[in-house]
């Protein structure tokens, strides 16, 4: 009887530990599976958001150093939005003119951006082939970091 019993209470506790097990891997992938918005979209809106992706491409001539913060425009199509990075984070190489971008971040009501994250990829290194439809700024975010 107390063999039972023993062996009742190992079930559940590993039956609980699973369930834990699983409930973290759940919750973690819908976290990972966050989509953003193109700049078209955000203006569109017109308002503030608070923590926000927003996916587009650097402006030419628009990226500017200084005090330790870094601004550039972030465009699509004819719209484009006003960044300012204020992360800790050193920025990745493919971040330059011309190169498609993601900023995570808050969107300000005086219609600026405050990003502390940037995700960049050269939009030369990556350019479709010729004949192809190119790849379009708008889906997961785990295209633009190639995890897909």
């Amino acid at each position: 009887m107390h063999n039972k019993f023993l062996r009742w209470k190992f079930i559940v506790g590993i039956g609980i530990i699973l369930a834990v097990v699983a409930w973290e891997g759940i919750s973690g992938f819908q976290e990972n599976k966050t989509y953003y918005v193109t700049v078209n979209e955000l203006t569109q809106a017109q308002a503030s958001r608070r923590h926000i992706r927003v996916g587009g491409v650097v402006a030419q001539g628009t990226i500017q150093h200084h005090a330790g913060q870094i601004s550039f425009r972030l465009a699509q199509d004819a719209k484009s939005i006003p960044v300012t990075y204020v992360g800790d984070d050193t920025l990745p190489d493919t971040f330059k003119d011309g190169a498609q971008a993601i900023v995570d971040g808050d969107y300000q009501a005086n219609g600026d951006f405050r990003a502390d994250k940037i995700q960049a990829k050269c939009a030369s290194k990556y350019a479709a082939a010729p004949g192809s439809k190119g790849a379009s700024m708008k889906g997961p975010v785990a295209a633009m970091s190639g995890q897909q």
